[in-house]
């Protein structure tokens, strides 16, 4: 595994393409199309957040397979074949299956009978082979602060080769030096050059690198390409990893999350106005701004994640913001007709209700403006951190502008059908 740093230079001195400053994404791709080396993968992703997904799921990309069974073969066997089947799915910028089982080494099996004729243990040749090919410290220089271990073994010339260690000579307790042929066969095997262990299970990884499209419709596309091309054996599973598990265990989260300030703001809503009727009216805003954050979501080419939610969550706050207010100028316009005695006919109604609304255009203004000009500057942010913000931001942005149209066109209405089923009145 190679990992390389890229420290970027400031935006402002990124070169231009058509006028336009090349953007981070079109960066990406170009360093990818040529750091194409035969035998290497490329996977791009932010020196911290490798860090953390390393850390949680044991994935260095944002989406990996764990392929977990009983038998090293078999599981680098299916890994090389989702890296197959998984490299034609749109989205997958690179595709890694770990060899496993692809280690080589030099075995040396003890003959025990020789062993014992020469009078040696196991240990004995163990040391020697350990020592003279393996190396082993026999002391320590000092300089200064320094210390510098020193080892001791066979020159290079006579470890590289299986000839050579063939002859190399073991001490046996009668003085004589023997070949190390003769008391063991030095053998060239393929083994696994690291094993892992997950749940109890031996495990292997493959590792997929997503570009252009969300982690979750990728993966759900993915699994179901995995599922009609492979046969996995009786014993072996696979698991989704890497980002994809975090947003799962987000997405249940976020199942109680989300009805929970539902709930919530519902229920403040209700002791605020005491009337049902009130609180299903202000608690129209929020299909409102879905429309603009939305639109706002799919102009920008944002995909739904986790910090797209959380604006959307925030959005709920600012929409029962908004929509308590328009229904607290439309009550007022109301109550004083009412009181004023105003209040005979449909069209006294009327009256009072585009009073309201006409009296709430100002106030509501401010407020939307208020909030717009506070995230605005997100929107054009384009510093660490940045990315994350703007997905918070623009549900936000989005759903303020769409509320404020449609509140101030249907919230009136709304109330005036409701206040006309209600109010004893006069037809004209």
């Amino acid at each position: 595994m190679m990992e390389t740093m890229v420290k970027l230079k400031p935006q402002d001195q990124w070169r231009k393409v058509n006028g336009k400053t090349i953007t981070h994404e079109e960066l990406i791709e170009q360093m990818d199309r040529a750091m194409k080396i035969p035998g290497t993968t490329n996977a791009w992703t932010m020196p911290i957040k490798n860090r953390i997904d390393m850390l949680s799921t044991g994935i260095r990309t944002p989406v990996g397979i764990k392929v977990m069974g009983e038998d090293i073969k078999t599981i680098e066997s299916i890994a090389v074949q989702i890296e197959h089947i998984i490299k034609d799915v749109p989205g997958t910028r690179s595709v890694y299956a770990e060899r496993t089982a692809g280690g080589y080494f030099v075995d040396f099996d003890l003959k025990r009978e020789a062993l014992a004729r020469y009078g040696l243990s196991v240990a004995d040749a163990s040391m020697v082979i350990s020592s003279a090919i393996g190396g082993e410290n026999v002391t320590t220089a000092i300089e200064g602060r320094a210390r510098y271990g020193i080892s001791v073994r066979y020159p290079k010339e006579t470890r590289e080769d299986v000839e050579k260690l063939k002859h190399v000579l073991v001490a046996t307790p009668s003085g004589a030096q023997i070949p190390l042929a003769l008391i063991a066969d030095i053998v060239l095997r393929t083994g696994p050059a690291m094993i892992r262990n997950e749940n109890g299970m031996l495990a292997g990884y493959v590792y997929v690198d997503v570009a252009g499209r969300d982690v979750g419709s990728y993966v759900e596309e993915a699994k179901k390409v995995v599922a009609a091309h492979l046969k996995t054996p009786q014993g072996y599973s696979l698991i989704w990893s890497g980002q994809f598990e975090n947003m799962l265990r987000v997405k249940e989260r976020l199942k109680v999350v989300l009805p929970l300030t539902i709930l919530i703001i519902s229920l403040l809503l209700y002791f605020n106005t005491r009337s049902m009727a009130k609180t299903a009216i202000v608690l129209m805003a929020v299909p409102f701004s879905l429309i603009g954050a939305v639109w706002l979501l799919w102009a920008l080419g944002y995909n739904v994640s986790i910090a797209v939610w959380v604006g959307m969550i925030a959005l709920m706050g600012l929409d029962a913001e908004t929509g308590v207010l328009m229904l607290l100028f439309l009550d007022i316009s109301y109550q004083d007709a009412v009181a004023a005695k105003r209040m005979n006919n449909e069209s006294d109604l009327r009256e009072a209700v585009v009073h309201g609304a006409v009296r709430r255009v100002r106030p509501k203004m401010m407020t939307v403006m208020a909030a717009l000009l506070g995230l605005l500057p997100i929107m054009w942010s384009d510093g660490s951190g940045s990315d994350v913000m703007k997905r918070i931001a623009a549900p936000m942005v989005g759903g303020l502008i769409t509320s404020f149209v449609l509140e101030l066109l249907i919230y009136p209405v709304v109330y005036y059908i409701w206040k006309k089923r209600t109010t004893k009145l006069v037809r004209e």
